[in-house]
């Protein structure tokens, strides 16, 4: 017994990180690995849906390694590459409106009272208790033509004619907006609580105006917490399907479309493969961007540190 618990005093920790780096593993590294592969060989009928990328047969070994897939996507970057840029951009505009109502909401939970705010984060993480699938069929139920808005404002006088909301860009904001806001708000939160009131307090009683204390302390210090919200509502956001589908017209192609068009319907699985990889390269772009900044700002923090500690005798 007791060398059991020497053991676990041991090895304990490596213990802890060794079984969520072993569920990433098996779970996240291996399925990326099989896909990758799968992009650089060619589709086939069967079961899998395509050819093994290397093997051992009669001849000995061979390979089925080629670069058609991307090529594909490059020859027809009309059918592939443009819903690639249209989920970017729905994507890009859907984290700049979550964020323009995350921020007010996420600082006024984070200045309540603390039993307000335990309430509030309640009614945060509310939406999240039901099916997202059936939160969008209540925004389809608002957003009709005889829906509850258009039925109100004609009631009111204040329009003539439904208003046309549903499969146009607005409704897909309104989606995302729906789905995403609650991992906006609880990043820019768990900054915000950690925000001093004297250092607010210090910087208008050096003369700062309300906008300058928000430009010069209140945004740079919320900065991590932009970042990690943005990063949280843009990644899924790009490869969402069934907002644009349940929302979004036929013309509101978006990648997550055309990733199921290849998987299920044309069992094309070599180039939608191939568009996956090209989305996750995409994707990791603002991941290394913001692993950059915050190791660039660490570093910085370390040589502000060295110079301005004791040894330091200007």
């Amino acid at each position: 017994m007791a060398a059991a618990r020497q053991w676990i005093a041991r090895h304990g920790r490596r213990l802890v990180v060794a079984l969520p780096l072993l569920w990433l593993l098996v779970f996240f590294l291996l399925p990326l690995v099989e896909v990758a592969q799968t992009s650089f060989t060619v589709a086939r009928r069967g079961i899998p849906p395509f050819a093994p990328l290397w093997g051992f047969g009669e001849d000995g070994f061979f390979t089925n390694f080629n670069l058609e897939n991307y090529g594909l996507l490059l020859d027809y970057w009309q059918d592939y590459i443009g819903p690639a840029g249209n989920s970017l951009r729905l994507a890009f505009f859907s984290t700049l409106i979550c964020l323009l109502f995350a921020y007010p909401m996420a600082w006024w939970i984070a200045r309540s009272n603390p039993r307000r705010r335990a309430i509030l984060l309640v009614l945060v993480m509310l939406p999240f208790w039901t099916s997202s699938l059936l939160r969008i069929y209540a925004l389809i139920g608002l957003l009709n033509p005889n829906g509850f808005i258009n039925s109100m404002l004609m009631f009111l006088g204040v329009i003539d004619t439904p208003i046309r909301m549903m499969q146009t860009d607005f409704s897909i904001y309104m989606g995302m907006l729906l789905t995403y806001l609650p991992l906006m708000i609880l990043p820019l939160y768990a900054v915000m609580i950690r925000l001093e009131d004297d250092l607010l307090d210090a910087a208008a009683d050096l003369g700062a105006s309300r906008a300058g204390v928000f430009l010069t302390v209140v945004l740079p210090l919320t900065l991590p917490g932009i970042i990690a919200g943005s990063l949280l509502v843009f990644i899924p956001a790009v490869g969402e399907f069934v907002i644009p589908a349940l929302l979004g017209g036929p013309e509101q192609i978006m990648v997550g479309k055309v990733l199921w068009t290849e998987f299920f319907r044309n069992r094309d699985w070599p180039v939608a493969s191939a568009i996956a990889m090209l989305l996750l390269a995409i994707l990791a772009l603002p991941i290394i961007y913001a692993r950059y900044q915050d190791g660039r700002e660490t570093a910085l923090d370390r040589v502000e540190g060295q110079a301005n500690g004791p040894g330091n005798t200007s």
